[in-house]
């Protein structure tokens, strides 16, 4: 078991080339070997040097060294000891067949059947999830500081064994490989052929031949190499649907190098195209014939335009759809298309799911032509440009306000790279910027300086009257990371609701007002929808185009309809489908438990879902249809905090639903734009996660209500403290000041009740044993309800313990008739149900011996 033949390849190695050594890119070259390794530098201090504690240099010179991780098979090996890693595995027989390229794989086992994948086994010191052979997990607690192999694992599929004979030797490892979850759109090593060198003896006939057909291609501006070293061969199936992935590791703060990584390890590697070397043309050539492909595009709406442009040249028929994984800063193409407005944590495998299920959209694509304008006055600016950074363009072209501030960021960027590796940076310095160009008041007279004809029809007049400041021509309904400038369906009027393929650019003016409004769902000047629009400047002016800017020197700009191209739009999921393969049907009625995560425990916490949940804060409990998806739990959640701790707070909005599917071994967060293709039903079934990205929150006016002033000056309109964690010291200050611990707010909820909603023990215990008694079982006026009913809601079992010792009553009912015990089995607490139901009856009894004794 320690020496199995399909340990990964090194021959890389045999080469003396140091980057060879240390190759992080896929080798598509001639000197490309067999099982090269792609090295990625790791700190990953955990896994041992795959080469084992016998043959590891770096351990016998007892000191710190680099390590390298394999971002195909996962294997750690120091820098140093890559030479020993290729002596251990040289003596592995490997078949020189030219149709058998490709990674993660062991070519011997293509000697016969070239068609056929089979499994990568490789030794793991460490592994998550369950023996396939047993179904027994591996000993993670042991195993992670383990010098032995606890598993084998296939580096395709992810099925993993115990380094066992009955175990590993007893499953049949002669079978094919399934690939894995991802076999639709995973390129099998068998299509990736090596081709034969040119050989010198070649005929001279065929040496012409080959000369008059490049000279040919040449003359229609085709690029034809005379030998290309691989040929993608596909072998068409109505299942598959192979994927092309290119990432943009530059994007969004440099987030994209991960995602490469991972990419590499979930699908075959020659299918992922790292873009920052020479861009997507080599890969879309490469698998131009490949039928029923998709792409993905991993990056900003930049890097989508880009991959869309280099698909026209090739003039691929029919063109393969896109799909996009946003990295970028805005990412308004990626929130039209269902994909959000940038990656965060979800899971990979998620993705390619959504990727392959996907429904393909058309997008309108618009062409810019710029001339020159003769008519211009002779001023000229040091920095103006003869052009546009693009001819064509899928999002927008605006010019003004926006455009300026997209220049300012675009040149501080080029001028210091290294001050922009972060989304949010990039995006506080957006804001920094706008709000200075808005003080200086640079775009005011634009107005002044442009001639703008819609199909014909002159807008001059109207884009002066109104004093305009900005002119954004839009072709999705997205702009500006996320605003909707066009409005809502119902405010369009004259106009007809926009879409991002009906052959019309709509065209929207903004004052600097309207501007600032779009971000709180305002919209600009509805000025028209058309199919050709006539830009006429006379004043060197900020444009911008898909966000790439420039200052343009006058000129006269048409902007006409170029073309369609096909796009993968993420789609809804089906509420009827069994969740999670489970065969029982969704409830039609879902009660849900609400906590809240803060930001520090899920940065520290999100890998282990149990510490998770006993780190988060109840905050209430929804009642949602089924079929809901996260968009209606939110309304919800917002009428919870009516009833709640949060009629006191102004609630920060902006929180992150958790996802705690069991499909995935991590909570993960997901992306607000995409709540409304997310059914709850997929997320829990019994409890909520929302995370909320900031610890401190702003307490208002109602917290005072009914409390004496702290001072003679009254109380501060507004108090930054802590959610709930830090009320025990204020709400203990404040009474020992003659605060008034009885009153209630607009909805007749008490102090209690919202400490009881907050779960903080402290500050129920303080109130028991510093308020009246009759507070105790005050009902609300909305529900009905006690604290003790809220608490046994929540499942706050200590809470309703103090409650029942300090005299609550347990035979009070809410306006539906409910008792605290029939709230514990609502909320599922048997536990909590039975001691209710005890105590209850005790309670009975001793009010019957009273009434007996009076």
């Amino acid at each position: 078991l320690h020496h199995l033949p399909g340990q990964p390849s090194t021959s890389s190695l045999n080469r003396a080339e140091p980057e060879a050594i240390i190759r992080s890119t896929v080798d598509w070259t001639e000197s490309a070997q067999h099982g090269d390794h792609i090295w990625f530098e790791t700190n990953v201090s955990g896994d041992y040097c795959y080469v084992g504690e016998q043959h590891c240099i770096a351990r016998a010179l007892q000191k710190s060294v680099t390590r390298r991780k394999c971002a195909a098979c996962k294997i750690v090996v120091h820098t140093i000891c890559m030479e020993q890693l290729e002596k251990l595995t040289a003596n592995v027989l490997f078949v020189s067949r030219r149709r058998l390229f490709g990674l993660k794989m062991n070519p011997v086992h293509f000697a016969f059947q070239p068609n056929i994948v089979r499994h990568h086994w490789v030794h793991r010191r460490k592994q998550e999830g369950k023996c396939k052979q047993c179904g027994k997990g591996f000993q993670q607690k042991f195993a992670f500081h383990s010098k032995e192999i606890v598993a084998i694992s296939c580096s395709w599929c992810k099925q993993a064994f115990h380094n066992k004979v009955s175990c590993f030797m007893l499953h049949q490892i002669e079978e094919v490989c399934p690939i894995g979850a991802h076999a639709a759109l995973i390129v099998p090593p068998s299509w990736i052929i090596r081709v034969r060198r040119c050989q010198a003896s070649m005929k001279s006939s065929k040496k012409k031949k080959r000369t008059s057909f490049k000279r040919k291609s040449s003359k229609k501006g085709a690029e034809v190499r005379q030998c290309k070293p691989f040929i993608i061969r596909p072998i068409p199936s109505p299942l598959m649907k192979p994927l092309v992935v290119f990432v943009n590791p530059k994007s969004g703060g440099n987030q994209g190098t991960k995602i490469l990584q991972s990419f590499m390890w979930y699908l075959n590697p020659r299918q992922v195209f790292d873009l920052s070397q020479g861009g997507p043309s080599e890969g879309l050539e490469l698998y131009r014939k490949v039928h029923n492909q998709r792409i993905l595009a991993c990056g900003g709406d930049g890097t989508v335009g880009w991959i869309l442009s280099c698909l026209d040249e090739l003039g691929l028929n029919p063109q393969p759809p896109v799909a996009v994984l946003p990295l970028g800063t805005g990412n308004d193409l990626a929130r039209t298309l269902n994909w959000g407005g940038g990656y965060t944590d979800e899971p990979l495998t998620k993705i390619l799911s959504h990727v392959e299920e996907g429904t393909v959209v058309q997008l309108d694509r618009w062409n810019l032509h710029v001339e020159a304008n003769p008519n211009a006055g002779a001023e000229v600016d040091e920095q103006q440009s003869d052009k546009l950074p693009l001819d064509v363009f899928n999002n927008y072209f605006s010019l003004g306000f926006d455009a300026h501030v997209t220049l300012e960021f675009h040149e501080s960027r080029e001028a210091n790279p290294e001050k922009f590796n972060s989304r949010f940076r990039n995006k506080m310095f957006y804001a920094g910027t706008a709000f200075s160009d808005f003080l200086m008041g640079s775009s005011k007279d634009l107005s002044k300086h442009i001639r703008v004809v819609c199909d014909g029809t002159d807008l001059t007049s109207k884009v002066q009257d109104l004093k305009l400041q900005c002119l954004v021509f839009l072709n999705i309904p997205r702009y500006c990371a996320g605003t909707t400038p066009w409005g809502n369906p119902g405010e369009h009027h004259d106009f007809e609701p926009q879409r991002h393929d009906d052959g019309y650019i709509e065209v929207i003016g903004f004052t600097m007002t309207s501007l600032a409004t779009l971000q709180v769902g305002g919209h600009g000047e509805r000025l028209n929808q058309c199919r050709e629009v006539t830009l006429t400047t006379t004043k060197a002016l900020p444009v911008q185009v898909d966000g790439e800017p420039c200052r343009l020197a006058p000129s006269i700009i048409n902007i006409s309809l170029r073309n369609q191209a096909n796009m993968v739009q993420k789609t809804k999921r089906r509420a009827s489908l069994p969740h999670l393969n489970d065969q029982q049907r969704i409830p039609e009625r879902l009660r849900l438990r609400v906590s809240r995560i803060s930001m520090s425990d899920y940065d520290a916490l999100h890998y282990d879902k149990d510490k998770l949940r006993q780190a988060s804060i109840p905050l209430g409990l929804i009642v949602v249809p089924g079929d809901s998806d996260l968009e209606t739990c939110r309304e919800h959640i917002q009428r919870l905090q009516e009833t709640t701790l949060f009629t006191f707070l102004v609630f920060y909005n902006k929180f992150y639903f958790l996802s705690a599917a069991t499909t995935a071994d991590r909570f993960y967060r997901i992306d607000r734009a995409q709540e409304h293709l997310n059914y709850v039903s997929e997320i829990s079934h019994e409890e909520l996660f929302i995370l909320d990205p900031e610890l401190i929150v702003t307490m208002t006016h109602p917290p005072w209500v009914g409390f004496p002033s702290p001072s003679p000056s009254g109380p501060p309109p507004q108090v930054n403290i802590f959610l709930c964690l830090r009320w025990g010291k204020k709400l203990q200050e404040l009474h020992e000041k003659g605060c008034d611990l009885t009153c209630v707010d607009e909805s007749g909820c008490s102090l209690l009740h919202h400490a009881v909603s907050a779960g903080s023990k402290e500050m129920v215990r303080f109130i028991l044993d510093n308020a009246p008694k009759d507070l105790i079982d005050k009902t609300e006026d909305i529900h009905g309800e006690t604290v003790l009913h809220r608490a046994a809601s929540l499942c706050h079992r200590t809470i309703c313990h103090y409650l029942v010792e300090a005299g609550a009553s347990l035979m009070k009912t809410d306006m539906q008739g409910d008792t605290p015990k029939n709230r514990a089995e609502r909320a599922h607490d048997a536990e909590l149900a039975a001691y209710l139901e005890n105590r209850q009856h005790n309670q009975m009894i001793q009010r019957e011996d009273q009434e007996t004794a009076v």
